[in-house]
């Protein structure tokens, strides 16, 4: 009996140093959730009054036990590099299921798709149109289908002084080549619905007192002429609204004729000189992705060479009841079983989740290989105590053998 119980020992040390192996084979594994070898006794079945003489018949392995404490948070400058911390798992699909991981070192592949190392996709909430995320729903984080179309200007918006001591000018009817037949030119730049750019720019003429015309001119070509009457307190009068509406202009590039709204409001007549303002517009070119952001809360907003930003999809974080009844399946990857419960789906930092840190990798809980190599050197002791009991059982076997055999 002493030589199976003592077995049993041994086997049990051989797999408390195999996972311990696999902790510290580990330590520098992103993501990596350590475990811990869990044992039973074995006792056996004894008859009625005789428990108090029952000597137990040796250990085995019940559970290995997987350790979800948080680990260290590394900064590694990397936009795709993610790290949970707190609760909370990235949700990816491997193209045969939802997996879920604490391993956030991703990249783009050629497709676009922002994916594990082990080609599974990164999944996010949809954007729902309305400025937030379609939380129903898990969508693969793309990026390269993230560009930002041209917009055509519709609206500019001009700020400036025109003097009221200013005359009219000598020359007439206006001509924009001829500077003597408008007191003042402001240029701005607009942008087609191609996202070509075009010179636009307003000449300011002066008709009588506290009249004035306004000629839009586009690459030359005019867009119409509209009058601004100024109160005697140097405010704009007509039109009321501010707006100054022009005639669509065809570019003759393929591109839908531009119309033109000009917001004055701002514009003024004082006995100051001609003074420039702020200048805007609501168009601009196509843009290309130039870099992702993704905040605390997993939003995920792409920045393009156009100066444009939209929010393309908010990290899906997953959570569980019961983590010790996850299935691991490799990759540090994890899967939903019965004994995990459904996964809670939210977002980062909403209620029990975690915040998300971008440019940051959470390393393995077994990075700090102290704590392991003291369980192993303890594991060795067991194992060698229990092969010393074989060996004193095997001896004291051979001496009652040749005591019989006398």
């Amino acid at each position: 009996m002493a030589l199976n119980t003592a077995l049993s020992g041994i086997n049990a040390a051989q797999s408390d140093l195999n996972v311990i192996a696999n902790n510290i084979s580990n330590a520098n594994t992103t993501g990596f959730k350590g475990s811990r070898a869990e044992f039973k006794d074995i006792y056996a079945v004894t008859g009625l009054n005789l428990n108090s003489t029952a000597i137990g018949s040796g250990t085995r392995l019940q559970d290995v036990a997987q350790q979800f404490t948080q680990g260290d948070i590394e900064t590694t400058n990397n936009s795709l590099d993610l790290a949970v911390s707190g609760n909370g798992f990235f949700t990816i699909n491997n193209g045969n299921g939802v997996t879920y991981t604490r391993a956030g070192n991703f990249h783009q592949d050629n497709n676009g798709y922002v994916v594990t190392n082990s080609g599974a996709r990164l999944q996010v909430y949809p954007p729902n149109g309305i400025g937030g995320f379609d939380g129903s729903t898990l969508t693969d984080l793309r990026l390269v289908t993230a560009q930002s179309s041209a917009t055509a200007t519709s609206k500019i918006t001009m700020t400036s002084n025109l003097p009221s001591s200013a005359t009219i000018p000598p020359t007439a009817p206006f001509n924009p080549t001829d500077a003597t037949s408008y007191n003042q030119a402001q240029p701005v730049t607009v942008y087609d619905s191609q996202g070509g750019s075009h010179q636009a720019t307003l000449y300011y003429v002066k008709t009588a007192t506290n009249t004035w015309n306004a000629n839009l001119y586009v690459d030359g070509q005019s867009a119409g002429t509209q009058p601004m009457t100024f109160d005697t307190s140097g405010k704009l009068a007509t039109p009321a609204s501010g707006n100054l509406t022009f005639t669509p202009v065809a570019l003759g590039n393929g591109s839908n004729p531009l119309a033109l709204t000009v917001n004055m409001t701002n514009t003024t007549q004082f006995g100051t000189d001609y003074a420039a303002g702020t200048i805007a517009q609501n168009g601009f070119e196509a843009g290309t992705l130039s870099k992702i952001d993704i905040n605390n809360k997993g939003v995920v907003t792409a920045y393009y060479s156009n100066n444009q930003s939209t929010q393309i999809g908010q990290l899906a974080i997953a959570n569980f009841a019961n983590l010790q009844g996850l299935r691991q399946v490799g990759d540090t990857t994890w899967a939903a079983s019965t004994d995990s419960g459904v996964p809670v789906m939210g977002t980062a930092g909403a209620g029990q989740f975690g915040t998300i840190q971008a440019g940051a990798l959470e390393s393995s809980n077994t990075s700090d290989t102290t704590a392991q190599l003291v369980n192993m050197i303890k594991a060795q002791r067991d194992y060698q105590a229990n092969a010393q009991v074989l060996s004193t059982d095997n001896t004291l076997a051979s001496a009652l053998f040749t005591a019989v055999s006398r």
